[in-house]
């Protein structure tokens, strides 16, 4: 099930920027297939457990509002992660926005108020890449230590998904070994993994689920750059990811 990876969106790739002491943080990573006639929205809901250098546990939460509309265009949330027991809704910081006809790539500072596009210049898969994270390198093959297991058909609210299960042994300092595992549940009709999980005893585990599964048509706004924001020009980021 290996799959290459998209030019603008690296599938589970969480990339934290602390910003309070409160332990809020940058959540992003769920890959969100641009393929037309099938409309799809849900919320993702991200829990993740954070082993510290101490040996101390932080455990933080947060969400993504995901839509994808009958002509392949996907809007795709990136918010901040507050504590697990917290009732504060993550607060929205971006939001990515990509249609595949123009292949023009959006990003929205929704905290700055600005936008920034891109063409890329190949489109991006239509299908999520596997997770290798229990792989050294991240990508690399299957080997004697890596065991994969076919997990069968689950449900996620009354829509079929594969689950596969990927365990590794990988050595650490001193002799010992730690056990990676790595499971994903794909949807093939909906061509997106409804629930993936990395565990890594040394650094945490990271869930993301898909939940509130609609297929119907979402509100056409959710593609648009709201109003009044403003373009100040090509963002450097935006400009490598080409």
């Amino acid at each position: 099930m290996s799959r290459p990876l998209s030019l603008i969106s690296l599938f589970c790739a969480f990339v934290l920027f602390l910003a309070t002491p409160s332990q809020r943080a940058f959540a992003q990573g769920f890959f969100l297939t641009p393929i037309p006639n099938s409309p799809f929205s849900g919320v993702v809901n991200i829990e993740r457990t954070m082993v510290r250098n101490d040996g101390s546990v932080i455990q933080v939460k947060s969400i993504q509002n995901v839509a994808r509309d009958s002509l392949g265009r996907v809007h795709n949330e990136m918010r901040t992660f507050v504590p697990i027991l917290s009732s504060e809704t993550p607060q929205l910081l971006r939001i990515h926005l990509y249609d595949p006809h123009t292949r023009i790539s959006t990003n929205i500072d929704v905290p700055k108020r600005t936008f920034w596009t891109t063409t890329l210049n190949h489109p991006p898969a239509t299908e999520p890449p596997s997770i290798r994270f229990a792989a050294p390198d991240g990508n690399a093959p299957a080997n004697d230590f890596t065991q994969q297991e076919d997990l069968g058909i689950r449900d996620f609210e009354g829509v079929a998904a594969h689950g596969m299960r990927q365990t590794q042994i990988v050595a650490v300092s001193g002799g010992k070994e730690v056990q990676l595992v790595d499971e994903y549940w794909y949807s093939q009709d909906l061509r997106v993994n409804l629930m993936v999980k990395h565990v890594d005893p040394r650094k945490g585990t990271i869930t993301m689920t898909v939940t509130q599964i609609s297929r119907t048509e979402p509100d056409p706004t959710a593609f648009d750059v709201p109003e009044g924001y403003t373009q100040p020009g090509p963002h450097p980021a935006a400009q490598k990811a080409n």
